[in-house]
């Protein structure tokens, strides 16, 4: 069964980019620029959501604690932060995974799939 990941960034290029690679590996993949729309998108039930930290309206972090009161979906960061600070609190706050830009498409789609396999066995 195709899985759905909703992936969520501000960069028009980076969503293109990201929807047309996780597409050719048999995704459907839904798209939002900020966290407040791709709260909205949360009713689509995706299987897993790839999250940008830092955005206009509501940012990665803000969109954790919002969604994180009610949602498991998986959650893993795709973000330029590089701190280590910025890591642990983004996984503190309840991502799955944190992915630092640039970034590797291959080693992406890896950790997808991987985060993807850990929930199927539960």
């Amino acid at each position: 069964m195709e899985k759905t990941i909703l992936l969520v960034d501000d960069e028009e290029d980076i969503l293109e980019f990201l929807k047309y690679n996780l597409e050719q590996e048999n995704f459907e993949v839904l798209v939002s620029t900020n966290g407040n729309d791709a709260l909205k998108q949360i009713s689509q039930n995706p299987d897993m959501i790839v999250l940008d930290i830092m955005m206009p309206e509501m940012g990665g972090y803000d969109f954790i604690r919002a969604y994180r009161k009610e949602g498991e979906t998986p959650i893993i960061l795709l973000t330029a932060k590089l701190d280590e600070s910025d890591k642990v609190l983004g996984l503190e706050l309840g991502a799955d995974d944190y992915v630092t830009k640039p970034f590797s498409m291959r080693e992406l789609t890896a950790r997808v799939r991987a985060v993807l396999r850990r929930l199927e066995k539960q």
